[in-house]
Order: structure tokens, then sequence, then C-alpha cells
């Protein structure tokens, strides 16, 4: 496996060049100032009257509709939902399309399902942050970064893989790491960690716990405490020196009940649902799942959002945050703005 740094890339490749930033949510406005500030030309494409075309605006980016910032650009990078992508590219994107130019995406998804064709003689490549985009924003503001993967699917002139490296460290990732990677590996991985772990293994494992702890009796306070607010408090043992590390720190009791019981609620029978909802990310079920759905008006998306957003270990949360205004400093998420 390659692994690159800033001293790697020629950040010459990208002068001269626009680049057009397709869409203004986390990852888009952290790539468009992250750029901007790294000293490249930065444009922005979007729906025109979208809810972001102001806060792009008030950013100091020229904002165009989408066909014509494609057109405009020499390197196009497409950061809008997966799925509208599929649309977005084919009514908007391609028929401005410039032959030689660059065509790139934070995540292989619509690449490697089909979902987004582009011609031979165009560009293609990917630069994903692993990290949400607030943070690729924070982390560039303060001289650090995001460690970010990298990968080429075309590369009909021969240097795309310059221009990706010069483009990934112009975010900032190469003071974290670039490591080299397929459209493929990148989304069949990123979908199942998603799934099993990262939101939906953490939370299905936080609000099972709530609730088992509330049913036998005990305060939904204490249940929100044990279950959902040290999370942090381990996960950051675990960042920063893995899971020995976090062993390490915390009580002798609490590591022998780590080892002896959490095997236990991850079993055998977990493994292997596990490598069930891994067959239906390789295959494709998944993703023939997900856009159908967006085809559908999201019924079952929005029926079960709704209903976490109900779960009372919500309610509970809201009540004991207000009671720590310092986790309302250097937020990452700010609506307003980003």
């Amino acid at each position: 496996m390659e692994i690159y740094y800033d001293r790697d890339s020629n950040p010459e490749v990208l002068k001269g060049k626009t680049i057009a930033v397709i869409g203004y949510g986390s990852q888009g406005h952290a790539h468009a100032n992250n750029l901007r500030d790294s000293g490249y030309d930065v444009i922005i494409g979007l729906r025109k009257g979208g809810s972001s075309w102001k806060k792009a605006e008030d950013a100091g980016f020229t904002v165009l509709p989408t066909g014509e910032a494609v057109a405009r650009a020499d390197v196009v990078m497409v950061l809008v939902p997966d799925e509208i992508m599929g649309d977005l590219y084919r009514e908007e994107i391609a028929p401005s399309l410039k032959s030689g130019s660059y065509l790139a995406f934070a995540h292989g998804f619509n690449i490697h399902f089909g979902q987004i064709v582009p011609p031979s003689d165009v560009n293609v490549f990917m630069v994903a942050p692993k990290g949400p985009g607030h943070l690729v924003r924070h982390q560039y503001k303060i001289g650090a970064g995001v460690p970010s993967l990298m990968a080429i699917h075309q590369d009909p002139s021969g240097d795309t893989k310059d221009v990706a490296l010069a483009y990934a460290c112009g975010i900032g990732a190469g003071k974290a790491g670039i490591i080299e990677t397929t459209f493929r590996e990148e989304t069949e991985t990123d979908l199942f960690g998603e799934q099993v772990v990262l939101c939906g293994g953490v939370t299905a494992l936080i609000q099972t716990a709530f609730e088992v702890l509330v049913e036998a009796g005990y305060s939904p306070e204490m249940a929100y405490f044990e279950c959902l607010h040290e999370l942090k408090l381990i996960v950051d043992l675990i960042y920063e020196g893995g899971i020995s590390n976090m062993r390490y720190s915390v009580s002798n009791t609490a590591q022998y009940g780590d080892l002896t019981r959490g095997p236990r609620v991850i079993n055998g029978a977990v493994k292997e649902e596990m490598k069930r909802i891994l067959e239906e990310v390789q295959s494709g079920q998944f993703a023939r799942e997900w856009i159908l759905e967006n085809r559908a008006g999201r019924p079952v998306f929005n029926a079960l959002t709704k209903r976490g957003e109900e779960h009372l270990i919500e309610e509970v949360g809201k009540k004991l945050r207000a009671m720590m205004p310092w986790l309302q400093k250097e937020k990452l998420v700010d609506r307003e703005k980003n």
C-alpha cells in the first residue's frame, strides 16, 4: 500500500487550472475553502436558488449554475449526495465536460455501481477524506489534516495521479497521509464500515443498551451518560493509540468486563450478520435498494429517521447537553454556515 505526503506532491500541476466544486455541503465547503486557502482558483457549482447558494456567496466564492461551472472548469469535483449524483451528472455535468478535463469524486459509489460512466477522454480520480467535511476544514485551519484515500479510474492525459495528489494536498491530506486504493475497495469498505460499525452498529448498540437500562428501572439520565456521553472518552483513547491504549487507560474492572462480556454482545451470530451485510454491499444489492428508495420518495428512510429523532435518548440528551455549554464551543457543525 502506497502512502503519500506533501513532499510527494507537485502543487504546480493545479496552478492555472480552475477547480469547480459541485456542491457546498459538509465536504463541499471544506474542499472549496481549503483549496482556495492553498492558493488555487476555485468556483462553486450549485442549483440556482438552492439553500447553499447564499452560504457559498457569503464565503466569497463565485457561484454559478452547475453546468456553467463545469464548462469553465479544468477540474470538477462532484460533492453532492450519492442519491442525486447520477441524475445531476447526466443532466448538467456531462453536457458541459471538456475533453481532457478531470472529473473527481470523494466517494466511489456512483462510478463503482455504474450510475456514472464518464467518456473515455476524461480523466477520473477520487480523493476521499476519512472524516466528515467539517473536520476536514477544522484540521486544515489548525495546520493539520485528515488522512485521505486516492484512486485513479481513468487516465487518458497520463498525469491524473499528479493532479489527484496535488488536490489531496490542497485540502490538507498531505499532512496526515494519502493512501492509494481503488474505487471498488473504497466504496465497498466505506459502505460496510458505515453500516456495521461507524453509524449503524454504534447507534443501534447505544440505543439498545439505553433501552435495556431504562426498561430495568434506571433513570434515563444515568442511561444516557453510561451508554452515550462517555462513549467519546473511550473512542478518543482508541483513536489516539488503538484498542490496547484504551484498555491500558481504563480500570482493571472495566478491562475485565470488556474482555469477557464484549464477545457475548458481538458474538458469532453478529459476525455472520456482518458477513451478510458485506455480501449485500459487494453484490450491489444495497446500492440498488438505496437508488430505488430515493426514486420512491424515501418512505423507509423518512420513517426510520423520524423514529430515531423521537427516541427517548434524543429528548434526554438535548436536556443534558444544555447543562454542558462547553460542548457548543468550537463546534464542528454549524448549520447556518456549513
